[in-house]
This record gives C-alpha cells, structure tokens and sequence, in this order.
C-alpha cells in the first residue's frame, strides 16, 4: 500500500478513536443516569434519621426565660466554655458546650448532662426538664456548632466546610465546594466515616438516583469526601487525548511530505 493511502487510513482510524473515547467519557459524565428526566419522578423518604450527637461536638446553647436575669449565667454573654475562658479569635471562632469523652456537657448550677446519643430535640426536651429547677418556664434551643465535612480530591474547592445545617447530605457537600471537576469520576466517589473507634470507606455513586437512598446519603460531624481523579487529570488541561492527536498528526504530516 502506498504510504499516503496508509497514512490517511492511520489518520481515519485515529479519528474515529478520539470521537469514540470522548463519547465514552461523556457517558460517565452525567449524574443520575438512571432516573427518568422526562416528567416528575416522585419516592418516599426512607433513609433520612434525626442527628445524633457524639463526643466531640460542640453545642450552641441558647436558653431564654421569665427571669432574665438568671438565665445568663447559662448562656454566653462572655465567651466561655465548659467554665473556662475562651479564644474567641478568628482562629478559633466556635463557642458552645463541648461533649467530653463521658458524652456529658457541664452546665452552671446543673452539672454534668449527658448529651451523646440523643437528638438535638431530645436534649432540647430534657434539659427543658432539668432548667425548671433554676428557671421560670425555660426555653431552650440547641444546634451543633462545630458541624463540619471535608471535601476534597477532583472538585472544584477542596476545603473544610462548616455547615450550620446539622442534617446535611452528600450532595450539597460536594455543592458547596463547588462541586466535581468535569474530570472527577462520578462513579468513585469515596464517603470515609469515623466513628465508635472505627474508620469506614463507602463507594459512593453518582450517576445513579440510588444515591438518594443510601444509609450514607446523609452526612455525619467530621465526614470527609473524597472524588477520585480520572486519568484526564494527569495532563494540564484535562485533555490527554489532545496530546496523543497532535503526536499522530504530526506523525501523518510527516509520511504524506515524505511521499
């Protein structure tokens, strides 16, 4: 075969490789692939659990009642913690009662209430209860303050993210750092969990609506959110296919000026 017809059928080829690896990259692209987008898709809820808190959060008490004047020793009119002073400085900006390793919070006058284990609302029942003895009609709210997820891998802004939210999911996780780089595999998302002395690591996918049901959808303190790069990332654009093309044409362009 004469070398210009084999250098236009390796260029043929070559092209028709190149538009078959971007249609297969685009197929891993998409989210939910499997749910029908053409009209309004409805399921139940089933996966979704009230927080639970642990050792080591940090809880933002806010406590009001008939007599003012005694409730502020419970609240933080002065930047305190567990009764001792605290740095309130833009490095360390978190103030409220920290659950110690017993689980407890220390309150003035109340002294050491348990806290993990329960839901916000609970401990927000139950310290209501525990107040009627110091306070006329007390009424608490409580929300964990320290309510943070780390993101990080093939997104566009890997950080650590403090939620004010304490019911976060997977998704708005990856939302608020911007979410996956197009080069981010979708299907190797990796969800790793620290808790009771364990460490777990969860595959994630997102390219399925499963997601949605998943025991993990809904993230705990301290999750950490790891996107696997896919092989595109190796290159500065994101594009080693490009690399390769210009590699073979200049190739072809060198046999059809030698013939």
């Amino acid at each position: 075969m004469p070398i210009h017809k084999t250098a236009k059928a390796f260029l043929i080829l070559l092209l028709a490789a190149c538009a078959l690896s971007s249609c297969q990259s685009y197929k891993n692209v998409p989210y939910y692939k499997d749910l029908d987008k053409n009209g309004v898709v409805t399921e139940k809820i089933t996966n979704s659990t009230d927080y639970v808190i642990r050792t080591g959060d940090i809880l933002g008490i806010n406590i009001t009642s008939r007599n003012p004047e005694s409730v502020a020793v419970f609240n933080y009119n002065l930047a305190r913690v567990n009764g001792n002073a605290y740095n309130t400085s833009p490095d360390n900006p978190v103030i409220g009662y920290r659950v110690d390793e017993n689980g407890n919070i220390h309150l003035p006058l109340a002294g050491d209430i348990k806290a993990s284990g329960s839901t916000t609302q609970q401990l927000t029942e139950s310290l209501g209860k525990t107040l009627l003895t110091y306070l006329k009609d007390p009424v608490v709210n409580i929300r964990v303050v320290n309510f943070k997820v780390y993101v990080y891998g093939d997104v566009a802004r890997p950080n650590a993210y403090t939620i004010s939210d304490e019911h976060p999911t997977v998704t708005q996780a990856l939302t608020i750092a911007g979410d996956l780089n197009i080069t981010g595999l979708r299907k190797k998302v990796l969800l790793i969990r620290t808790e009771d002395g364990e460490r777990k690591y969860i595959p994630l996918d997102l390219t399925s609506r499963t997601i949605f049901q998943s025991p993990y959808f809904y993230l705990k303190n301290n999750d950490e959110i790891y996107v696997t790069p896919g092989r595109a990332k190796l290159t500065a654009n994101g594009l080693p296919v490009l690399g390769i093309v210009i590699s073979a044409l200049s190739v072809v362009a060198i046999l059809l000026t030698r013939n």
